[in-house]
Order: structure tokens, then sequence, then C-alpha cells
């Protein structure tokens, strides 16, 4: 879409704190308005659609939108960030084990912003399936990279963990 859709979304986003519990479907229209403008097909459709429903507390109806999201196509920054929601959104509503198929490939994907939150979302998933080592390994890796001391050992401590639970 051009630039003018996505200042607009970005706008709407930029006041979502600004909505409350009540007025959470005033904020889920303005994002259908402005997914009405698209293409049919367009990927970006489901996809705000889908952060929408899932910023306001609705990761069941947010699901099988990131779903139809990726599946038109949704790739890039917006594809990775659907993934993260996704498998969130699916560990939210008790799948897990599908959040964590989902997610693990992305620790293998080009490095960008987003890599902590794949750690962090992935750790949770893998909590969510009782494997609590792993999960603060992968969120001790990511914070390591942060620290202005300790990198080293903390990327140690992070291997460590799961070395000795196998």
């Amino acid at each position: 879409m051009d630039q003018d859709w996505e200042d607009r979304v970005t706008a709407a986003w930029a006041r979502f704190g600004t909505y409350t519990e009540e007025t959470a479907p005033d904020f889920r229209a303005v994002i259908d308005a402005l997914v009405a403008e698209l293409p049919d097909g367009s990927p970006l459709g489901p996809f705000e659609q889908a952060c929408a429903w899932d910023s306001t507390g609705h990761s069941d109806r947010a699901v099988p939108l990131y779903r139809e999201a990726l599946a038109r196509g949704l790739d890039g920054y917006k594809g990775r960030r659907a993934r993260i929601q996704l498998a969130s959104s699916l560990r939210n509503i008790g799948q897990p084990e599908e959040g964590v198929k989902l997610l693990t490939p992305e620790l293998d994907a080009p490095s960008d912003e987003l890599d902590d939150a794949v750690r962090a979302t992935l750790a949770l998933c893998l909590s969510g399936l009782g494997r609590d080592r792993e999960g603060l390994s992968l969120v001790l890796e990511a914070l390591a990279a942060h620290l202005p001391r300790y990198q080293r050992s903390m990327a140690n401590y992070a291997r460590e963990l799961v070395a000795s639970a196998d």
C-alpha cells in the first residue's frame, strides 16, 4: 500500500493507548475502515485486523487472521511480526506447542530488531509446555547481548541450562 495509508495506520496505532476496554470496538472499527481501503487479497488487511483483535484482548479472534495474512504471503518484517504475534496468541489460547513450531525456525532467520521478541515469545511457549530451562536459556541469551558486562558468562550459563538438561 502507499505511504499515506501506512502513515494513517501508524497514527491509528499511536492513538491506541487512548482507548479503553469499553471503547476497544471503536479502535477495531478504525482499523477495519483502513483495511477496507486495501485491494482484495492484500495480506495487510488480516494482519492489521489480527493485531487489533489481539491488542484488545481477543487472541482467539486474532489467530485465524494472522494465519490468513501469512497464507496470503505476508513476508519480511511484518511477516516476522505476524509469526511472533501468532505464536503468542496460540500460547494464550492453550496451543503453545504450535507456537514453538512456528518460532523455532525464526532463531535461524536473518537477524533484526525482532530477535529478542522471537526469543521471549518462544521462551513463553516453551514454558507453557513445561520446558522452562530451554525458555530461560533463550531469555538469558537475548539478555546477554544487552548487558554492559558479563555477556560471555551469561551466554555460557544459557548454553549450560540446556546442555545439563540432556
